[in-house]
């Protein structure tokens, strides 16, 4: 299933720029997406036309979150929820709801993510928007990923993958290759991982769809890494990316591009050169205030200082600060990164004050996560 390749893959598309925006690329740059997004919302609002302004407060808020402008996004997608509830209109309600549940994820706010896209799916498929219903659906798999829990989202984004190929959604169908590729890599299926980056690659490409060929060759620049050791490589590849990311202003894409820069050059033993990419990929995560890049930074961080000769006493008591912050969060899979680290500088075991300790068996998912997803139907899609 996700070896194939369609011959002929259809241009990526932009579903989230609707109405008079409908006609935006999925490569058009951010501030123009904002820009225009506030006129033609302007414009709808002076007209009286809700459905319209709903459209247009949509694209608002999704080109401020890209952005990185967290709270006005949080605002805009109130806001197309808003009038897209005064119009009656459940399609446009369940899209305001996926934008507030994807901005919940990138906040750190998981619970509320499974809640809002939860809520989306179930208003799309009301609704009889099947592409709202596919992209909440994907967002909650998305979720169940960054938490760590592969075993709940690997089926559904196989699922996801195979709807995408059949729907000739090449978007849709490099996003879950590139979930997929991620959860190889995390296990350790390097050549598996590389397989489905670089066709995740090459069907964005074709696709013309820069933000997810950018996604994908950091995937690559990743595991080329991880696996060669091939330092130049992976470097060159983050470069492309990173034009990519400039190229339509993706600032969350970009930070993560200065973060596995960090981590690239980390594995190499270069750790001045990490330190100050790791610097650089904190300072624009806190900006943008998303907790999970934050979180990753600092650790980046506190390894690259340890291997600089940094008090050891000093290195446990920043991890065991990491570790609480990401069990807060609900990143499993990110908490575990931390104990790996301790055992690696030779501080760990690190002290634990939850009660399950390093690699002890607990629910990853909260209760709402598990729900959402018990109740995900990719069938509904067809």
């Amino acid at each position: 299933m996700a070896g194939q390749v369609a011959e002929r893959p259809a241009m990526a598309s932009a579903p989230e720029y609707q109405g008079a925006l409908g006609s935006l690329s999925v490569n058009a740059s951010l501030p123009e997406v904002l820009a225009r997004g506030v006129r033609e919302l302007r414009a709808a609002e002076e007209a009286g036309d809700r459905r319209e302004a709903a459209r247009c407060g949509l694209a608002v808020a999704e080109a401020c979150r890209r952005l990185g402008r967290i709270e006005e996004a949080d605002r805009a997608w109130k806001a197309s929820y808003r009038a897209a509830r005064s119009a009656g209109h459940e399609g446009a309600m369940a899209w305001a709801l996926w934008s507030g549940g994807t901005l919940a994820r990138q906040r750190g706010a998981l619970r509320l993510a499974y809640r809002l896209l939860g809520l989306a799916a179930e208003m799309g498929e009301r609704g009889g928007d099947v592409v709202v219903r596919g992209y909440s659906l994907a967002g909650l798999a998305e979720t169940g990923r960054i938490q760590g829990d592969y075993e709940a989202v690997g089926r559904l984004h196989e699922q996801l993958l195979a709807e995408a190929r059949r729907r000739g959604e090449a978007r849709h169908t490099v996003w879950a290759l590139e979930g997929i590729a991620q959860m190889h890599r995390n296990t350790g299926s390097y050549d598996r991982a590389l397989a489905l980056f670089e066709e995740a690659a090459d069907t964005a490409s074709r696709a013309e769809d820069r933000r997810g060929w950018a996604w994908a060759l950091r995937g690559i620049a990743d595991v080329v890494s991880v696996r060669d050791g091939d330092v130049e490589r992976a470097l060159f590849l983050l470069s492309q990316a990173e034009e990519a990311c400039r190229e339509i202003r993706l600032a969350s894409a970009l930070a993560y591009n200065h973060k596995m820069r960090g981590n690239v050059l980390y594995r190499a033993g270069r750790y001045d050169q990490a330190r100050e990419w790791y610097a650089q990929a904190l300072e624009e995560f806190r900006e943008m205030e998303e907790p999970r890049g934050t979180a990753l930074s600092r650790l980046g961080l506190v390894k690259a200082d340890a291997r600089l000769g940094r008090d050891a006493a000093d290195t446990a008591a920043d991890l065991t600060g990491l570790r609480t912050t990401l069990d807060r969060i609900g990143l499993r899979h990110a908490r575990d990164m931390v104990d790996k680290a301790a055992a690696e500088l030779g501080v760990g075991p690190l002290p634990d004050h939850t009660g399950d300790g390093p690699g002890a068996a607990a629910p990853v998912l909260p209760a709402v996560g598990a729900e959402a997803l018990r109740k995900a139907d990719v069938e509904g899609l067809r």
